[in-house]
């Protein structure tokens, strides 16, 4: 626990566990998103955060109303009084909504990589090896959040002394990708059964394989439409824009305005549009590149 947690947990403690058990949502998130801070804690973090803002707002929104406002002290005070009261519970909720922002990123991140993952893990399962050792073969192969869940279930058992299966529960509980959840509980539940890991392994990545194929043929039709939209609209609406206004700058005679006009578009509008269209299509492709 670093020093502004403590600190939080000094000052806004008892009022926040007062008020855990309206955050039980928050501390499942903590949770699932790996942070290593009770609810508790992170309520006290959230609300010495929100009464700093309010603190350093108050004064200087106080000074920039009452000079708007040419010297209404009273009704100054009232205005910057409820604009900090609105922005601490803006970051009150935010902190509140950032554990599941992580758990949206982690579990993208697990999702992107579980076709081939799983494949890895049903290569090494044809060995017949115990499970624990599976996973310990497995973390060598993965990375990103993958490596990571996988890590902590080798932790649990080696360092913690848990036997496979409630290390397997565990993972389960606290994952943040549903479709990784979904793979534990069939190795769980194969392996408590004593049946083929590798049967099961091998039918999962091929469902895994499959929704990827199928996610694959989606965005190449998506990413046709998009590049027809981009050339159409951008390049072709750019070179139309630059004809027509040559034309009516000759007529017009207002020469270096167009020319302007004509310089942003091509120097930095097309090529800001370029880039956020190649950030777009990144973040909605399957493989996320």
């Amino acid at each position: 626990m670093g020093f502004y947690t403590r600190f939080g947990m000094r000052i806004f403690g008892e009022l926040a566990e007062k008020i855990t058990s309206y955050f039980s949502d928050t501390a499942d998130d903590l949770r699932k998103a790996g942070f290593e801070l009770s609810i508790q804690e992170y309520l006290s973090m959230a609300i010495l955060t929100s009464f700093l803002v309010f603190i350093f707002e108050m004064l200087p929104l106080t000074f920039i109303i009452s000079v708007v406002t040419k010297g209404a002290s009273l009704f100054s005070f009232f205005s910057a009084f409820l604009l900090s009261c609105l922005f601490s519970a803006l970051i009150f909720l935010l902190f509140t909504t950032y554990p599941r922002a992580v758990i949206r990123d982690k579990s993208a991140d697990i999702d992107r990589a579980l076709p081939l993952t799983t494949l890895h893990l049903f290569t090494i399962a044809q060995t017949k090896l115990p499970l624990s050792r599976i996973f310990r073969i497995f973390s060598r192969f993965v990375g990103g959040e993958t490596k990571k869940e996988v890590e902590r279930i080798i932790t649990d058992i080696e360092v913690f002394g848990f036997d496979v299966n409630t290390a397997l529960e565990r993972a389960i509980d606290r994952s943040p990708s549903k479709n990784f959840r979904e793979l534990l509980w069939g190795i769980l539940s194969t392996n408590k059964a004593g049946g083929d890991l590798g049967v099961y392994l091998k039918e999962k990545s091929s469902t895994f394989l499959e929704d990827y194929r199928r996610k694959l043929y989606e965005f190449s039709h998506q990413l046709a439409i998009y590049i027809e939209i981009y050339l159409v609209a951008i390049i072709l609406g750019a070179i139309f824009f630059t004809i027509l206004t040559a034309i009516f700058a000759g007529i017009a005679g207002v020469a270096w305005d167009i020319i302007s006009v004509q310089f942003f578009l091509i120097t930095f509008f097309t090529p800001l549009v370029a880039v956020f269209l190649i950030i777009f299509i990144k973040s909605v492709s399957p493989g996320g590149e």
